[in-house]
Order: structure tokens, then sequence, then C-alpha cells
């Protein structure tokens, strides 16, 4: 199972002249709750997308939640100097990804549409080795319609659609029906 977006109560104003983006918060291990729980409360809008998996701790066989991308956190803000400040002084955050509070790296849209959509499916979802390669299919019916990525493995009727995020070079696996792919 999978957890859902985390949206701020109150947003934080945004320049009317910059758009919205999405950035990505690289935190230090097992930080992305403490990162994004600082930050919701600061009124910023995060998401931090989780899968449900087990674990085995003191021989006991227990499910939890880790984060769909280990140590990253999706921010949507239009980051200027105060708010790119205000966003660093998070305890647990290492860093936003880009150049300087000018060039802040962005992830496109339809890279975390597609994961919102899988979050919202609540489909089994394993982890993925990155891909660069391999075909680009689009899905065309169930509820992950119009969501893109990378058909990896087929099997009679299903294959394995591969989602990824560029920027953290991270990737989540799917299985779906072959027969609800088109090429992109």
């Amino acid at each position: 199972m999978l957890d859902q977006t985390i949206v701020a109560e109150r947003p934080v104003a945004v320049e009317p002249t910059r758009q919205s983006a999405w950035h990505v918060l690289w935190t230090r291990s097992n930080s992305e709750q403490l990162v994004c729980d600082q930050l919701t409360a600061k009124g910023f809008r995060l998401f931090l997308p989780t899968v449900e998996v087990w674990s085995r701790r003191g021989g006991v066989r227990r499910r939890g939640r880790v984060p769909m991308f280990p140590s990253y956190v999706f921010l949507q803000h239009a980051l200027d100097k105060w708010s790119d400040t205000e966003v660093r002084k998070a305890r647990g955050l290492v860093s936003i990804l880009g150049d300087s509070w000018e060039r802040r790296a962005v992830v496109p849209d339809r890279e975390i549409e597609a994961i919102q959509r899988l979050v919202e499916s609540r489909l089994p979802v394993t982890a993925h080795t990155h891909l660069r390669e391999g075909q680009r299919v689009r899905i065309v019916d169930g509820p992950l319609t119009d969501v893109e990525g990378i058909l990896v493995r087929t099997k009679p009727g299903k294959g394995l659609l591969v989602l990824s995020v560029q920027l953290v070079h991270g990737s989540v696996a799917v299985e779906v029906d072959c027969t609800s792919v088109v090429p992109a």
C-alpha cells in the first residue's frame, strides 16, 4: 500500500511572476518524514510517496512504510531567496538539488503526476533499478490511464512498467496488463 501526498493547510504565498515547480530535497538517511513535517508546518507543499514493506526486527515480521525514493522529498514551490533559505533551515535536510537558489533543479510535472497517480491507484509497487534505455509506453486503460513509463519485461498478458524520476535517479515498477499499453 502507498501513502498519499502531504499538503500544507496554509499555503505559502507564491510570486505571481514565477510558476510553482517541483524541486527535490535531499535528506539525511531516514529523515524524510522529519523534513516533510517541518516544512509542511511552515506552509510548504510537499510530496513524500511511500510504499508498504515487510521488515524483521527482533525476530518479528512487521509491515511498515518506507519512502518510495529513499532520502528524497519533493517540494512544489516557486523558490525565491527567502523561501529557499527557509527550506534549507529544516533539520535533516542535506540540500536542495541544483546549482544555487537561482538555478534549482526542477522535476518535470509529468514525472511527479505519474508517481502521484501510482500512489492514488494503490497498486503494489516494487523498487526498480533506474533505467535510461527501453521502450517508452503509455497506459490507455485503468487507474493509470495516460501515465507514461518504460516497459521492461513482459510475460503472457503482463508487463512491468517502470516510472522514473530522472533527477533523483530513482525508479519504481508496477505490473500492468499489456493489452492496455501502447507505444508513447
